[in-house]
């Protein structure tokens, strides 16, 4: 649960005459008021919140002073540079700092990147292998050429980090390679990747140095035999075996991986469900179901109570029902430990400038991302909410807004989430398991792919859309979607969320045909009226 908070600054209201009465307005044109109330700078509404609202005028800042800068950036990440580029463009003088040698942060180096690489060509690979023949493609001999594959991973985090130093330069961001360190309120002293220091003094500073692997209490990896999610994006040789540590994201998306490049995987899980916390019950079973039948081997309610190497080689892992039983060992030539992540404060100073921090690290902000220092900021994995890279990138354009003197917002409800496995999981705002716990009157749709005509012909059927909306308003509570696109189908459920919008709405818009996005059209119909057309 988020606990950012904001103190709301009121705005007076100045009223636009309408021609036309408002309850005999569909939902659809009280999107369109708001949109033009909006654009008159009115802040009256149709049950319409924004994520992003700007309600203050700009604060001016006067010309840098030789050497200081009006915003110093630790971390280079999805949330560093994007606020470094934001800040510049909003006539900032700013530097980003960033120590890895190469921007982008986890995502782009060793995370969301270079996972969605082997994701998407591993994927080809076991296409060509089971189910090009059955497609009328005839392929003999499809082998796997893993050096290659690696090969072609690196070229396209090589290419976004090389394009993101360009970013930085066009938009005349100063950046400064190496590790850097609060040493006063203004002060950042930079120990360089070169060699030497470097003091930078800034008038505000942000904290954007992300996150790292949660380690496994008394397992030491070493990214060869055990390995971090690091090491499984950079295996040099395919294992006959591995067991993965986690039935998270991290760990479902890289055990899919080699799974399909041949390596027989089990999924050890403490929990009962597979997918992590904020995924709905529903999708999670049929997630799971979906995964086993492709290969993958589950242990769910099982507790992990030692990992060691072998003498000959491989590692034993020692496990046991989460509840109690009798113990079990299982081998493997590759142990991945995917049990989370936590943020990364090592040596950045907090304590010498005295910034707060709350029991799991991470750094207390208010609802301008300001932290108990008022000139220091913080966003992305290192405070409150999902650890995700598109809400860090937010939050760095907001903070840098908040810096400029506006009001800003950030609705967290609203930050989708995927898993990049085939089929894809993709979800935006509550699950039914939530909705059930706060006692919340819901209607739900389904829609299922198998009736899609987009899907059929791609003999790609597998999931469904599920639409949860409140029994009362018909206004979308959440949405939830299994299928090879799902991540990218989602933001329609998001910009429809975001603009307050019902299930009627979307089950009214037009949408092409044949598309996979009928489906989530189709769900809607189901909530709004009781029946689909297609199903």
């Amino acid at each position: 649960t988020h606990t950012h908070t904001h103190i709301p600054i009121p705005i007076p209201i100045h009223p636009i005459p309408i021609p036309i009465q408002r309850a005999s307005m569909s939902r659809i044109g009280k999107i369109a008021v708001n949109v033009a109330l909006r654009a008159r700078g009115s802040s009256a509404g149709v049950s319409c919140t924004s994520r992003f609202t700007v309600l203050s005028s700009a604060r001016t800042f006067s010309a840098a002073a030789d050497g200081e800068y009006d915003l110093a950036v630790i971390g280079g990440g999805p949330a560093g540079y994007v606020a470094s580029i934001k800040a510049a463009q909003m006539g900032l003088k700013a530097v980003c700092i960033e120590s890895r040698g190469a921007l982008g942060g986890t995502c782009l180096n060793v995370g969301c990147i270079p996972s969605k690489a082997l994701l998407n060509n591993s994927h080809l690979y076991h296409q060509a292998k089971t189910d090009f023949a059955s497609r009328g493609i005839n392929v003999d001999n499809v082998t796997l050429d893993l050096t290659k594959m690696m090969s072609a991973k690196a070229t396209s985090v090589s290419q976004l980090t090389g394009g993101i130093e360009m970013l930085l330069k066009k938009n005349k961001v100063d950046y400064v390679k190496g590790h850097g360190k609060l040493t006063g309120t203004t002060s950042i002293t930079v120990d360089l990747s070169e060699g030497g220091q470097q003091t930078i003094s800034a008038k505000n500073i942000m904290l954007a140095t992300g996150s790292e692997v949660t380690p496994f209490p008394g397992v030491t990896v070493d990214e060869k035999t055990i390995i971090s999610s690091t090491g499984a994006l950079s295996l040099e040789k395919l294992p006959e075996s591995m067991i993965v540590i986690g039935a998270g994201v991290i760990g479902l998306e890289l055990g899919s991986v080699w799974e399909r490049l041949g390596s027989k995987v089990t999924v050890v899980e403490f929990m009962d469900s597979v997918g992590g916390l904020g995924m709905d019950s529903e999708v999670s079973k049929t997630f799971q179901r979906i995964l086993k039948k492709q290969g993958l081997t589950f242990k769910m309610k099982t507790k992990v109570m030692g990992v060691e190497k072998k003498a000959g080689g491989g590692v034993s892992v020692s496990v046991e029902a989460a509840a109690g039983g009798k113990p079990e060992v299982l081998d493997a030539d590759v142990v991945l430990v995917c049990i989370g992540r936590r943020p990364f404060t090592d040596k950045l100073g907090l304590d010498t400038v005295g910034i707060e921090t709350d029991a799991k690290g991470k750094v207390k902000v208010n609802g301008s991302f300001q932290t108990n220092i008022p000139n220091i900021y913080a966003v992305g994995d290192i405070i409150d909410g999902p650890m995700l890279a598109h809400k860090a990138e937010d939050e760095g354009v907001l903070c840098v807004e908040a810096i400029m003197g506006k009001h800003v917002h950030l609705d967290y409800n609203l930050v989708p989430s995927v898993v990049y496995t085939h089929p894809e999981v993709a979800w935006v705002g509550k699950s039914e398991d939530t909705l059930k716990a706060e006692g919340v009157d819901y209607k739900k749709g389904n829609f299922p792919f198998m009736a899609n005509s987009r899907a059929k012909t791609c003999v790609d059927t597998d999931g469904f859309v599920k639409v949860l909306t409140d029994a009362k308003t018909d206004k979308i509570l959440g949405v939830h979607i299994i299928n090879s696109q799902a991540g990218e189908l989602i933001g329609e459920a998001c910009l429809a969320m975001e603009y307050g919008a019902s299930s009627e709405d979307i089950a009214r818009v037009c949408h092409a045909h044949p598309t996979l996005s009928e489906a989530l059209k189709g769900a809607c119909q189901q909530t709004s009226t009781g029946k689909s057309i297609n199903f």
